[in-house]
């Protein structure tokens, strides 16, 4: 009886053992590190966002944030209170504060040429993560440039 159940079983196990084996299909949905500190429940609300999204995110928390802004060269009028990195074949690309996840989306589906990321300075609210009631205020989401400069990517909350 023994002999039967393992040539039975063989053929599953084999099958098994080669479904794992097999090169992992590369996921549709983009990881992305976020560094932000440890006390920060805004920015963890802003990765909340992004995961709601279909943009799963990694979290990397420091307590200065300082040497990431520098190492991704993200000038001090681009900078908010966390820095998204997602690393793709193309290379890295940057999201810089409170950027809302379809802009992230299209960004990555289409990276624009000779650019770096996105940024949303500072903390609007009504971005994501930075919910306050039913106030949004209007901002805009910024494309920066590997020269260091900026153009407006997006409008958001525009009346």
């Amino acid at each position: 009886m023994k002999l039967k159940i393992s040539l039975f079983t063989a053929p599953l196990f084999a099958m098994l053992v080669a479904i794992t084996l097999l090169p992992k299909a590369h996921s549709a949905e983009p990881l992305m590190t976020v560094y932000k500190t440890p006390t920060c429940g805004r920015c963890q609300k802003w990765v909340d966002h992004m995961g709601d999204n279909n943009v799963q995110s990694k979290v990397v928390a420091l307590a200065d944030l300082s040497s990431i802004k520098a190492k991704y060269a993200i000038s001090g009028r681009y900078r908010s209170c966390h820095t998204g990195v997602v690393v793709t074949e193309s290379g890295d690309y940057v999201f810089e504060g409170h950027v809302p996840a379809d802009h992230v989306k299209a960004f990555l589906a289409n990276p624009p040429k000779d650019a770096v990321g996105l940024s949303v300075p500072g903390m609007p609210l009504g971005s994501p993560g930075m919910e306050v009631g039913d106030r949004k205020d209007y901002y805009q989401v910024l494309l920066l440039k590997i020269d260091g400069s900026s153009e407006v990517y997006a409008h958001v909350n525009q009346k």
